[in-house]
């Protein structure tokens, strides 16, 4: 079933990027919300406006969906000017956590959180970033020994080029990304106890050929990292999926550590309708769902997306597939 056979987990907003989390025996979804603009479409992401954060939640993979209304808006976040991209959740302590990424009043983007004592919210957001956050797409993960990571990063509009030097530098910005060299790699950084911090600095995230285990190229467009991080683990396997952006596939890799290094394995999902994809994997009722969106409810609109999901497995050697046909291959 293609991704445009698949119909829309909620039609009465546009939603995107969805991060799906299981909390108290529900399933979460936490997307960004599209709104309509007159920006024209361009590589920086102007287009994409959007100024509030909802919640969906779902008993069960089959509806019915509640919409739990806005939860944080822009206009609440001290330190944010614009543009609440792709957020993410967890829990920790009693306690949920929102990091999203915003850009600041100086134009470059950073990653606050937001507290609730309820998965759905309302969320309360500190009043400024997470110290030393750059780039946007944060994902969160709480490993088994209650270590939890922010993965984040996101080039193009997503400015990671501009952090090379360690500040932000904003000649790189319309940059977009090197020709040449290795590409740009994603970031992990430890979050502290409190969920609100990094436990030292961010790190990037090696990504390796399979065969020659060097690092992969810029040139790379079908297999580089682009944006989207996402992580999730099964048998002591750690699983790094990401966005290739511009080439629109969704890939993978894995490791032993969350640190990595990763070895590339494969793509999980070909290109959808709209610029590019943004996804999240999780287990829920024993099945495995991939969560991501396109632009079909629009009839394209690329910055007017929708949150769709359908069912993924693992082969028996470990892989990543929406094929049904291959679960049981190895």
């Amino acid at each position: 079933m293609s991704s445009s056979d698949i119909q829309p987990l909620v039609t009465h907003i546009y939603t995107a990027d969805p991060s799906a989390h299981v909390f108290n025996d529900r399933l979460y979804i936490y997307p960004s919300h599209d709104i309509a603009t007159d920006i024209v479409d361009n590589d920086n992401g102007d287009q994409y406006a959007m100024t509030d954060y909802h919640v969906l939640s779902l008993p069960d993979i089959n509806g019915p969906v509640t919409d739990h209304g806005v939860v944080l808006s822009v206009e609440n976040i001290p330190w944010a000017s614009k543009q609440l991209w792709a957020p993410d959740a967890a829990t920790k302590n009693g306690k949920y956590y929102l990091y999203f990424p915003a850009r600041n009043h100086e134009g470059f983007f950073q990653i606050g959180v937001a507290v609730a004592d309820e998965p759905h919210g309302p969320f309360v957001p500190d009043p400024e970033p997470i110290k030393g956050s750059y780039s946007i797409d944060p994902a969160s993960f709480v490993d088994d020994d209650g270590q939890a990571y922010l993965y984040f990063g996101g080039i193009w509009g997503g400015q990671l080029q501009c952090w090379q030097k360690g500040v932000f530098d904003r000649e790189a910005y319309h940059t977009m990304e090197a020709q040449e060299g290795e590409a740009l790699r994603p970031r992990v950084a430890k979050l502290s106890g409190d969920m609100r911090s990094f436990d030292g600095g961010d790190q990037p995230l090696e990504i390796l050929d399979p065969v020659t285990k060097e690092a992969l190229q810029a040139s790379d467009h079908d297999r580089r990292f682009f944006e989207a991080a996402w992580m999730h683990k099964r048998n002591r396997v750690y699983y790094f999926s990401y966005s290739t952006g511009d080439t629109h596939y969704l890939c993978y890799a894995t490791g032993s550590s969350p640190l990595g290094p990763f070895t590339y394995r494969g793509r999980i999902l070909e290109p959808v309708v709209g610029w590019t994809t943004h996804h999240s994997i999780v287990e829920f009722g024993g099945r495995l769902w991939l969560f991501h969106h396109d632009s079909s409810l629009s009839g394209g609109k690329n910055h007017l997306r929708c949150v769709k999901v359908k069912e993924l497995w693992y082969t028996q050697s470990g892989e990543l597939t929406v094929d049904k046909s291959k679960a049981k291959e190895g």
